[in-house]
């Protein structure tokens, strides 16, 4: 029997410390080895292409090249799976989402340690990231909506109340996607589950409300929903929509935070066939039960396609229980949201607008 070849790492952090204890910590793992280390983004890109490692961890701040331009480097002349490493301070954060859109694949912080048991709890997660990164294919290049899906057009006249999104590792870059090409007078609220990494919310939402024309926010407990805005959960709590229509947001029990199912259960429980969802991009099967109901009570379900997703566990769980009505790239999500809501918005939407000015 073959032996497992151990996942190779390259540590790109301008700190000498962080890099060796990054390299203590990941190598206690005996499947992952530390294969090359980098001091900047000029350092990173050279070694990526001379070493071609599995994973790379990246910093985002570093002198010279920075992270998010080693990032955009090193996906263009030698693909890889890139984690960023980043601090949460707010430009930090700024430029770890901006190195999600350009390919990396997840996002953790940087240790905030006062204790030994503190440094060894971010190692594990560092480790069991890698574990899980290095599971997602490589790609290589980004596919447009053209080349992915065909001319998918609701089925039948429908009023939505809300649409949900649910999604995990890949999924804020389709978020994104949507986002950009919703209208500002759209008439139903958009919820949002998204998995990440606790810290990241408010970089998050940022990232969001500049890639759109809608109101991005993070939801209050007992808050009534606005038409033509988008809710985050808070930090560690799910949310869901009650049947008196006000919004919870209820602390996370789930093993993944925020609860996609949570989410479209409670639309499809409140809303029946005015509720509306899509499943995006992540590992695992979140949001495929929650898609479910909202199909069964007659709602409108979409599902990332599996040549759109940088992961396709979730969408592909969804499409297993026969849970989508049509498998979409995420520029066709909202396309096919503003015909559902009204096809008189159909001339208010702008495709591939960008970022808002």
């Amino acid at each position: 029997m073959r032996e497992r070849r151990p996942i190779r790492v390259m540590v790109a952090d301008d700190s000498p410390t962080l890099r060796h204890a990054l390299r203590l910590l990941l190598e206690e793992d005996p499947e992952i080895s530390v294969v090359a280390e980098a001091r900047d983004g000029d350092e990173a890109v050279a070694v990526a292409r001379r070493v071609a490692p599995d994973v790379i961890t990246m910093d985002v701040m570093m002198p010279g090249l920075d992270g998010l331009r080693a990032t955009e480097e090193i996906m263009e002349v030698a693909p890889t799976r890139i984690i960023v490493i980043s601090q949460l301070a707010t430009r930090e954060q700024d430029l770890a989402f901006r190195a999600l859109a350009a390919g990396a694949l997840e996002l953790l912080p940087k240790p905030a340690v006062e204790t030994d048991h503190d440094l060894r709890r971010w190692g594990l997660a560092v480790r069991q990231t890698v574990r899980l990164m290095h599971e997602v294919p490589v790609v290589t290049r980004r596919r447009s909506a053209s080349q992915c899906a065909g001319n998918v057009r609701p089925g039948r006249t429908r009023t939505l109340d809300a649409f949900g999104l649910v999604a995990s590792t890949g999924g804020p870059q389709a978020m994104v996607a949507i986002l950009a090409n919703l209208p500002p007078r759209l008439p139903i609220a958009l919820l949002v589950a998204q998995h990440i990494a606790s810290g990241f919310l408010d970089g998050m939402r940022r990232w969001f409300a500049e890639s759109t024309r809608l109101e991005v926010r993070v939801a209050r407990d007992e808050e009534k929903p606005r038409l033509g805005c988008v809710y985050l959960p808070p930090p560690d709590c799910n949310l869901v929509w009650t049947p008196s229509g006000i919004l919870r947001t209820p602390r996370c029990t789930q093993s993944v935070c925020p609860s996609g199912d949570e989410l479209l259960l409670s639309l499809a429980e409140a809303l029946g066939p005015r509720a509306g969802g899509v499943v995006l991009s992540g590992m695992g099967e979140d949001g495929a039960r929650g898609l479910l109901a909202i199909r069964r009570a007659g709602g409108f379900t979409l599902a990332q396609s599996a040549a759109t997703a940088v992961v396709n566990g979730m969408p592909g769980a969804a499409q297993a229980l026969g849970a989508a009505e049509a498998l979409v790239a995420p520029e066709e999500v909202a396309t096919l949201l503003v015909a559902a809501c009204s096809p008189g918005l159909a001339g208010d939407l702008t495709v591939a607008h960008g970022p808002r000015r």
